[in-house]
């Protein structure tokens, strides 16, 4: 571990300085779309909920998460702490990402079992790896694009190309590098998607506000609807999620409303600002327009 660097664990998962060590870059550049969308808590927000309801629309991904870690009575801080760890990928020192993507992997590497139906899952298997790396990284792009600011086809490619770094780390073998590539991926494994009560378990307790309390209800609501709203059509019907979970016009209005707040709003104690900062640089590089494709190895 680097002297000037310490990792502590809280509620909320890894918790970092992204301040030091002064000038250690970090996976992804500071002039990259990854940090110009990851700065965008709503954007996280909803793209993080559309991640995990594709990737529970597997059995597999569904049955390991619920029987291997404290989702089913601690779905909040779960979230919470996959959050904080995709942050550290994009935001922080390499070294200290590498060391907790590292530590998430041998947890994984603990994780096997079997289906309800009796099949057989690990959570290193690298179809299973591919796919849950690949929705997380649809639904931050696809939430960003959607609802804060449009994106033109070649900032999108370049923010696939730019998390092939932090992929390699999870041991991802396959990773789309547009959305027409995420789609092919997503057909191969649409014949084992289905719905179950557990989808809307997870939306109810989305839309119920316990993540934030001090929001109003009905904004968690739209929120809920906004990730249903963005994704690919045949997870949404293989899920039999219905017009009752249709983003209305308040919703989109409401929804956009707080995306575009959340962008312009500089947060100086956000992994984005320290980051900056550690690398010598204006806090305020990831709110800054001009965005070039640029990650490190």
């Amino acid at each position: 571990m680097n002297k000037y660097t310490t990792i502590a664990t809280s509620s909320t998962g890894p918790r970092i300085d992204f301040s030091k060590p002064a000038g250690e870059e970090a996976l992804c550049s500071p002039d990259s779309v990854q940090w110009r969308i990851f700065k965008n808590p709503v954007a996280l927000a909803i793209g993080g909920v559309a991640a995990v309801l594709m990737e529970f629309a597997d059995a597999r991904i569904r049955s390991g998460v619920w029987d291997h870690s404290v989702y089913p009575t601690d779905p909040i801080g779960r979230s919470q702490r996959t959050g904080m760890i995709a942050m550290i990928g994009v935001y922080g020192p390499k070294s200290i990402a590498r060391q907790v993507i590292g530590g998430v992997n041998r947890m994984h590497a603990k994780v096997s079992g079997k289906t309800p139906s009796g099949e057989a899952y690990t959570a290193l298997d690298p179809e299973l790896l591919n796919w849950v790396f690949a929705t997380a990284q649809y639904g931050f792009l696809t939430a960003y694009d959607r609802f804060v600011h449009r994106l033109d086809e070649a900032e999108k490619r370049r923010f696939w190309q730019e998390s092939g770094p932090i992929a390699d780390l999870y041991g991802v073998t396959e990773l789309p590098d547009s959305e027409v590539e995420f789609l092919a991926m997503m057909e191969k494994l649409a014949p084992r998607f289905e719905p179950h009560p557990i989808n809307l378990e997870f939306l109810e307790i989305i839309q119920s506000g316990r993540a934030a309390p001090s929001v109003p209800k009905f904004l968690h609501r739209s929120l809920a609807r906004a990730a249903v709203a963005i994704l690919p059509p045949a997870v949404r019907q293989s899920l039999q999620l219905g017009e009752e979970w249709d983003l209305g016009l308040r919703d989109t209005l409401l929804v956009k409303a707080m995306a575009k707040i959340a962008d312009r709003k500089v947060d100086r104690d956000s992994p984005a600002w320290m980051a900056a900062e550690r690398l010598g640089l204006a806090g305020d590089t990831a709110w800054r327009k001009t965005v070039v494709p640029s990650c490190s190895d």
